[in-house]
């Protein structure tokens, strides 16, 4: 992404993918908030996408990035990951939660949500640490009448510095019966898996003025440019009564002070998977091409809302490509 500006990113036109790669199964009503390793990373030259279920986090395995298995399970209580290779190792940061039971037990207001960050290890893919706590409660922000929440890890290195990007507090969405990550905002550490101090405030918050972000702030992934940091953030809000989600294209001088650019995803009416919300998402450049994945949601109904795993595709010019930082 280094070598790209902002301008370059803006004038992308991306398309979508009409079919999502990857539908619920398993008994679960969900697969969302993929992260991708691209062949390039991995030790069998395949794409790898990290993503959720009701039931935990799995991996599944693509020659194109396109047909996915259905993948392995890796971990439970765990939702949310965030996949990075560094050092010739693999980090796995994911939203670590409390047993099925009492996250069941939370949608009908019977229990509190708890959720923290944790993080995995592994060399091959095959073999993985145990899970190790990496970013625990400690900011008022991150806590509402409905539990503790951080989730949404997203990881960043910025100099010697490593900056884990995260969501948290809890604002219940009434036509979905669940709720929705307050707040965006960021922790930083020497050390990769440890040390990790929060911000003493938010960077991202709602705002009752912002026709994108009126209910919440969703997630933010954020990505160094030539010229500048980008964001990728989905936000939460209301339009014509109902709850909506829509993936956002921000910019930064500095990766904490965001302004608005465009919208890069909007639901699609059309389109009876996306039809209400996109969410989380992962951008990735892969030769001349940036893919941006996605998970959308077909209704906000909790009985029959449904999320996919997607895609959407812009092509980088061969002459923009060949420009050097």
């Amino acid at each position: 992404m280094q070598s790209l500006s902002l301008s370059q990113l803006k004038s992308a036109s991306f398309n979508l993918r009409p079919m999502p790669v990857l539908r619920p199964f398993g008994g679960s009503f969900v697969v969302a908030d993929p992260s991708l390793l691209l062949p390039a990373e991995t030790p069998d030259g395949k794409w790898h996408l990290f993503f959720h279920t009701t039931f935990g986090i799995r991996e599944a395995v693509s020659d194109d990035g396109v047909a996915f298995t259905k993948g392995k399970k890796l971990l439970s209580r765990a939702m949310r990951p965030n996949i990075n290779f560094i050092d010739g190792r693999y980090v796995l940061f994911f939203e670590r939660t409390r047993p099925l039971g009492f996250n069941a037990l939370n949608l009908i207001g019977a229990a509190k949500w708890n959720s923290e960050i944790f993080a995995v290890e592994s060399r091959d893919l095959k073999e993985w640490s145990a899970p190790k706590p990496v970013l625990r409660h400690t900011r008022h922000f991150e806590e509402s009448a409905r539990g503790i929440s951080l989730s949404n890890p997203y990881l960043l290195r910025v100099g010697n510095v490593n900056r884990l990007y995260y969501s948290c507090g809890l604002t219940f969405i009434r036509d979905c019966g669940f709720c929705e990550p307050t707040y965006v905002s960021y922790a930083e550490s020497d050390d990769l898996l440890s040390g990790y101090r929060a911000a003493p405030d938010p960077i991202l918050s709602p705002d009752r003025n912002d026709p994108f972000l009126n209910l919440c702030s969703g997630c933010l992934k954020v990505y160094r440019l030539r010229d500048c940091f980008i964001g990728i953030q989905n936000g939460i809000f209301e339009k014509d009564g109902k709850s909506a989600s829509a993936i956002l294209l921000l910019s930064s001088d500095d990766g904490l002070c965001f302004r608005f650019e465009k919208t890069l995803i909007e639901p699609r009416y059309d389109k009876s998977w996306m039809s209400q919300f996109v969410y989380a998402s992962h951008l990735v450049r892969s030769g001349d091409v940036l893919r941006l994945y996605f998970n959308a949601r077909n209704t906000a109904n909790p009985l029959l809302g449904r999320e996919c795993i997607g895609f959407a595709e812009a092509r980088i010019e061969p002459c923009v490509q060949s420009r050097r930082v």
